[in-house]
């Protein structure tokens, strides 16, 4: 057995998708993992400390018994520029900012970024062109095999964050109680 069938194998049994796994020429090996399928039908989960370390266990457990050398293991979410590998990924991030490298220049460019949507026999990236409400919208067209890279955009929102942090009247702090119940 390989050493990327035999992790291929291992995530999969713990209930894990593994998004990715590169082996460097010092022994480091690297481990990329995602929940099945996450976002869709509920809430959205991400992969915790607890997730890589349950990985990391089973693996290092795994790879002494198939002989399969390394000098290190790292275990870890793909994080919030998670690459897009697969055709499934492609679908299951439909709908997503991604940013798209081709392997061969289309119009000049290699690079395009949009939102990731299904189109007739591949994929189509909805790419805006200007700000604002006169925004144009134009698509590039393209299928899996004419990309030598492609990752979801990252998406921080400050705000949500900011909101649970202020009372529902909206002063700082408001809401939390301090020396024997007299709010601030």
């Amino acid at each position: 057995m390989t050493w990327q069938s035999a992790i291929e194998t291992t995530v999969k049994g713990l209930g894990y998708e593994l998004v990715d796994a590169e082996k460097s020429a010092g022994g480091l090996l690297r481990v990329f993992i995602d929940h099945l399928e996450a976002g869709t039908g509920s809430a959205e989960r991400f992969i915790t400390l607890e997730d890589c370390e349950k990985v990391t266990r089973q693996l290092q457990h795994v790879l002494e018994v198939e002989g399969c050398a390394y000098a290190r293991l790292e275990v870890s979410s793909p994080g919030l520029d998670r690459p897009l590998k697969k055709a499934a990924d492609y679908a299951r991030f439909a709908g997503h900012q991604v940013e798209v490298t081709l392997k061969l220049p289309f119009k000049g460019r290699k690079k395009y970024r949009g939102e990731l949507q299904p189109h007739e026999d591949g994929w189509r990236l909805l790419l805006e062109q200007g700000g604002g409400a006169d925004a144009e919208q134009r698509a590039l067209d393209f299928a899996v095999d004419e990309v030598r890279e492609a990752h979801l955009v990252p998406v921080v929102d400050f705000k949500g964050r900011r909101d649970a942090a202020r009372g529902t009247d909206g002063r700082q702090g408001a809401g939390k109680e301090v020396d024997g119940g007299r709010m601030l």
